[in-house]
């Protein structure tokens, strides 16, 4: 397979970011139970939960709030908290707690050191295009040291441009020096991932870490699957 550049998303793709998020919420709700409300953490979790699912279930309000993630987890905490009339300025220290929290939960998944490392060998130009905000996102690179696999990072509160539109995948092309047909995009998302490069001519590569299979209504199909990120190794040789 003849290509002069990889794409990579960043969450859930090199960095453990969904298996992190439920372990990290009851982890600061029995945390906030032992210093401050008599309320039992698992309800506390699930008015939590609640909120949180019906927030991130909307277009709009999953783009505002992935650019301002601190305000984000406020809003969604305080209106948990209301519902279960506890103090609006403890909802505050416990949605910035589990910022903290799961930062420090997450960790790289299997294979990716190794893997980078070894496309970088091969003379590839390694790209990554995250959304979110750049401070959240520019954390966990830097955290996990990944800055230096990448040649170009591309971070949508920093571009002003995100997933899954087109402009910063034309943007990176344009970056990189690369052609569409020289570029293949790996991440985990189909619709952001994989539908919207390879509606550019990008070959999508995607990442089923949960090894689920390719949904029916899937908006793509994918040029590759792989279940672990080392298996790039094998397309890309």
């Amino acid at each position: 397979m003849s290509k002069r550049a990889v794409i990579f998303d960043l969450d859930d793709t090199l960095v453990a970011f969904e298996p992190v998020s439920e372990p990290s919420w009851h982890q600061v709700c029995r945390e906030y139970t032992l210093t401050g409300s008599g309320k039992k953490a698992r309800r506390i979790y699930e008015a939590i939960k609640k909120h949180s699912d019906w927030y991130w279930d909307d277009d709009t309000r999953h783009r505002e709030g992935r650019l301002d993630i601190r305000t984000a987890r406020r809003s969604i905490v305080t209106a948990a908290f209301s519902d279960l009339g506890l103090p609006q300025t403890e909802a505050v220290l416990v949605a910035d707690r589990y910022g903290a929290v799961r930062l420090e939960n997450m960790y790289l998944l299997p294979g990716v050191e190794s893997t980078l490392q070894a496309l970088r060998g091969m003379g590839l130009t390694l790209a990554l295009i995250t959304n979110g905000e750049s401070a959240a996102q520019r954390e966990k690179i830097e955290r996990f040291d990944l800055g230096k696999y990448f040649s170009h990072i591309f971070i949508e509160g920093e571009v002003g441009s995100g997933k899954p539109g087109r402009d910063i995948y034309r943007k990176a092309l344009s970056d990189i020096g690369a052609s569409p047909e020289e570029t293949c995009m790996v991440g985990d998302n189909i619709e952001w991932d994989v539908a919207a490069p390879q509606s550019l001519g990008i070959d999508g590569i995607w990442y089923d870490s949960e090894g689920a299979g390719l949904p029916p209504d899937a908006p793509a199909v994918p040029f590759k699957t792989i279940f672990n990120i080392s298996e790039l190794l094998d397309i890309l040789l």
